[in-house]
């Protein structure tokens, strides 16, 4: 079985503060939040129990309950009216965003098909990355036989620098699969 040590932003510290030549230690840079977004929208309106069970899957997956989120007003070309249910969102901080991003990293990524790693593109221009899975297949708490629909998930890692480059160091250090600069296909 392939074991991995998780790392801690604590442990990075050190290393990133001699890489990025930073003199004062609280400004290496860390992850600060990561958010964790799926929409609803097309789901609920074909299936009434399917907000149930996002709000479900998203719970097994991140060990947290789920926010609810609304519409505002009312769009009639989508079908949508004000109030009904848009999405659902789960914000991880502290022990719980260090130990879902090292699952993530480990343990979801190696079991995507065809994954090749991420691009620096999709860092935001703040030093976020924004991330889509197609599939919450991928997550092992997720048991396939007892799924009726599959929905993507929408990761946001929010990082404290606002620099791409150090954040791409940042989650570098955290192994976090980039693709290589000559394979970029």
């Amino acid at each position: 079985m392939n074991t991995f040590t998780p790392v801690t932003n604590q442990d990075l510290a050190e290393k990133l503060q001699k890489d990025l030549k930073i003199t004062n230690k609280h400004l290496v840079p860390k992850v600060e939040m990561i958010t964790i977004n799926v929409g609803v929208g097309s789901l609920v309106q074909s299936n009434k129990k399917a907000l149930d069970e996002v709000v479900e899957n998203i719970t097994a997956i991140t060990g947290q309950k789920p926010v609810i989120k609304h519409s505002r007003k009312s769009i009639s070309n989508f079908k949508l009216r004000e109030g009904m249910p848009v999405g659902v969102s789960v914000t991880l901080r502290g022990q719980n965003m260090i130990t879902f991003l090292n699952k993530l990293i480990h343990v979801v990524f190696p079991r995507i098909r065809d994954f090749r790693g991420f691009t620096k593109k999709s860092f935001d221009g703040q030093g976020n990355l924004s991330i889509g899975i197609k599939e919450h297949l991928v997550f092992p708490e997720i048991n396939p036989d007892d799924i009726v629909t599959i929905h993507g998930v929408q990761i946001t890692i929010k990082t404290s620098t606002r620099d791409d480059e150090a954040a791409y160091k940042l989650l570098s250090a955290f192994q976090f699969p980039f693709k290589e600069k000559n394979n970029t296909n």
